[in-house]
């Protein structure tokens, strides 16, 4: 597997992960591949998992490449001193701005893996910002503040706004079409259409963090994935 490799150094390693791949071996079933797994063979030498990000979602990912930088970006993620964002399209046109969501979040003991707002979860905030609106859509920045599982999809969903493709808290049956976009599509016969998006519509575009060593700020940013940007260019030319 070729890996998109963001910035590298001899402490840290940022890669731009795709969407379906695990991050770390999966509880159940070891065999699957995960990118922890596929970045140790290929360089050779143990990595330490700093932060994680959901199987379906890309972007950036920031792994230690020893036990004093792993340390040190471990103590930055505990103490929120990270700076992270995301680029997600949600179902549904937002009316404000800017907003922040604040609601704890808890296991489902009814649904193991899945995640519900729970007044006696763990605390949980996410501020959003509105980029683009369009017809039935809205693109966003979304910030989470803190790191509990799913947290973004959960927030999200819970104002009624999914994230598009989001299986788990969105619709099951969910993916766009081009054919759902432009009123004149023509139809290909004997050939079935493919959807421009059908892969959670989220992606983690930019950390900024204080280098383990160097000790100085750094941010650093994944380039959006081609689908998305694809349906999002295609949603603008739209308007």
């Amino acid at each position: 597997m070729l890996l998109d490799v963001l910035y590298e150094d001899e402490d840290l390693i940022a890669l731009n992960k795709p969407s379906g791949l695990l991050v770390i071996p999966d509880r159940w079933d070891c065999k699957k591949e995960n990118l922890k797994a596929i970045l140790e063979k290929k360089l050779k030498q143990k990595i330490w998992v700093v932060h994680r990000l959901d199987q379906d979602t890309s972007g950036l990912l920031l792994f230690a490449k020893n036990a004093e930088a792993h340390k040190a970006l471990s103590r930055q993620f505990e103490h929120r001193e990270i700076q992270k964002k995301y680029l997600g399209l949600v179902h549904g046109v937002l009316k404000k701005d800017r907003g922040q969501i604040d609601k704890p979040i808890a296991n489902c003991r009814r649904h193991p893996g899945l995640m519900i707002i729970d007044k006696k979860g763990k605390p949980a905030e996410t501020s959003i910002c509105v980029l683009d609106r369009f017809a039935n859509y809205s693109w966003l920045e979304i910030a989470p503040l803190t790191g509990r599982t799913h947290q973004i999809r959960v927030h999200l969903a819970s104002i009624g706004y999914p994230l598009v493709a989001d299986r788990l808290y969105g619709f099951l049956d969910d993916a766009i079409y081009l054919s759902a976009l432009k009123r004149n599509y023509k139809f290909k016969e004997a050939r079935k259409e493919q959807p421009l998006l059908s892969n959670l519509a989220l992606h983690a575009f930019q950390l900024t963090f204080c280098h383990p060593t160097m000790h100085k700020t750094m941010t650093l940013e994944a380039p959006l994935r081609k689908d998305m940007k694809s349906v999002v260019a295609q949603l603008k030319a739209l308007c």
